[in-house]
């Protein structure tokens, strides 16, 4: 372990001060920014669901029809493009029949990926799209392929999407939905190559052949199929999968890519925070090469590249998830620029990429929110519910080119979108070290004075508790516009929005 992460931080001195020189080319425009990059994920894995965002009907807790009502009303003014469950590892042990008809009745089930838990069964499939309706979510199902039949995919999907007259579709009904689902999106399977069946890419592709033959657009509703991609940047995986599909191409490929940490989340060293954070940079490398693995195939440029699962893991200690739940997790200023750096690289590449979902949602890894269990009322914005709240005006806008001179792991980190008549830019500044002094130049638009709100403490292992739930907020930055100028001041591990008019 090198000296300094063993120094406390209140020992590391001042931070320097630099100068940091942005040219923004409105005039060089890469993509579309699709709201899908602010996706999301729960799944049946320590307290996300239950005692999370389920409490159930006749909880104490404030509650919409058992949805946690605090956590509605937080993520319905985030809002949520896309939800993504219910899993994750547990979907490839997940038989959907166990989660509909009445709750009493429902099988108990092990859980046997997340600490062989009974799983009661009461959040199932109509449950989850009564959360995605409430969030104006568009829902995103993972079909189990590990341990299951395509016949149990078929029937999930006609009875989700088939309007009435079927003997499925009037299941659904007679379970209090009449009206179809229309789910588009389908996961056909879950990492493939670890818990979801520990397969080889060319066993995989032949499964997702079988499976997805039956996956039919009922009702009309145009499915999206997602298939199971690499750990990370695994070529060989994607290489297999490709030449083992053959013809066959799927609407997308997922990625999944975790940001390891060795320290708890509210005690990090400051090398390992460097580590981890840098990391980032081989995200966005692993988001290029395999699209362009994916584009060599013919075809392969229709395929959508989907970062299905991303963000921190922290080491999380056992107390923590006694107390509260399996990967129970704190979000802090770490966190929350860690955040910022993975949705400044989703605009900066959004020509290469369909979807990106966190994980997960509540409680679980870096969640927006974190409650105290199924008996706790507390439900607080973490420092990452707050980043996701700088992003969004990037939304629906076209990303932008930028270029800042410094291309090193924990460099300033910058994207930029624009509609007709606006412009957003946001700036993470990772290091710990440094304060920074930006001064941007614009190409092709001219700026008029705009706002900017900032993310920022000076102590990165700072969190939202339940003692604290405000501690790290979003407040006013002041910013200087002139023409094709803009100046703000960066402080060390902040992150930031402007947003100007622009003629």
């Amino acid at each position: 372990m090198a000296a300094s992460a063993l120094v406390p931080k209140s020992l590391l001195g001042a931070p320097t001060s630099a100068t940091q020189r942005v040219v923004i080319r409105t005039d060089a425009e890469i993509g579309r920014v699709r709201p899908e990059f602010h996706g999301h994920f729960i799944e049946h894995l320590g307290s996300c669901v239950y005692g999370g965002l389920w409490v159930g009907k006749d909880s104490r807790i404030p509650n919409i029809n058992g949805y946690r009502k605090q956590a509605v009303e937080y993520l319905k003014d985030l809002g949520v493009p896309v939800l993504r469950w219910p899993g994750g590892c547990f979907a490839d042990d997940y038989h959907w029949r166990d989660g509909i008809g009445p709750a009493a009745k429902r099988p108990k089930r092990v859980n046997i990926h997340w600490g062989n838990y009974i799983e009661d069964g009461s959040f199932g499939t109509h449950e989850f799209i009564g959360l995605c309706r409430l969030l104006d979510a568009e829902p995103y199902l993972a079909g189990n392929v590990g341990s299951s039949t395509p016949h149990e995919l078929r029937d999930w999907i006609e009875y989700c999407n088939y309007p009435s007259g079927s003997t499925l579709s009037d299941e659904r009904s007679s379970n209090g939905s009449p009206e179809p689902f229309r789910v588009r999106y389908w996961g056909v399977g879950n990492e493939s190559w670890g818990c979801g069946g520990n397969m080889r890419p060319e066993e995989y592709a032949r499964l997702y052949r079988d499976f997805a033959v039956y996956c039919r657009d009922f009702g009309g509703t145009e499915l999206f199929l997602v298939a199971s991609g690499p750990s990370g940047n695994d070529t060989r995986w994607s290489r297999g999968l490709m030449d083992g599909l053959g013809w066959e191409r799927p609407g997308g490929v997922s990625m999944h890519y975790y940001s390891g940490g060795v320290d708890r989340s509210t005690s990090f060293a400051v090398d390992h925070m460097n580590e981890q954070l840098a990391s980032y940079a081989k995200v966005e490398e692993s988001i290029i090469h395999q699209r362009a693995v994916l584009d060599s195939y013919e075809n392969g440029k229709k395929v959508g590249l989907l970062l299905d699962e991303w963000g921190v893991w922290d080491n999380i200690p056992e107390e923590d998830e006694k107390r509260y739940g399996k990967l129970w997790q704190q979000s802090t200023v770490r966190s929350a620029v860690a955040a910022g750096l993975g949705l400044n690289i989703f605009n900066r590449q959004a020509d290469k990429l369909y979807m990106c979902n966190i994980a997960q949602m509540v409680n679980v890894l870096q969640s927006l929110l974190l409650t105290d269990g199924p008996e706790g009322e507390h439900c607080v914005r973490t420092t990452t519910y707050h980043a996701f709240s700088l992003f969004k005006p990037h939304r629906s806008k076209t990303a932008l080119r930028v270029e800042t001179g410094d291309s090193s792991p924990l460099g300033l980190s910058v994207s930029a979108s624009k509609s007709d008549k606006e412009l957003a830019v946001s700036f993470v500044n990772p290091r710990h070290d440094s304060d920074l002094q930006v001064e941007c130049t614009l190409k092709g638009s001219v700026a008029e004075t705009g706002t900017a709100q900032i993310l920022h403490d000076a102590d990165w292992n700072a969190c939202n508790s339940f003692d604290n739930p405000d501690r790290v907020v979003l407040k006013q930055q002041p910013i200087k516009a002139n023409g094709s100028k803009i100046q703000l001041d960066l402080p060390r591990l902040s992150v930031a929005t402007v947003i100007l008019p622009i003629h």
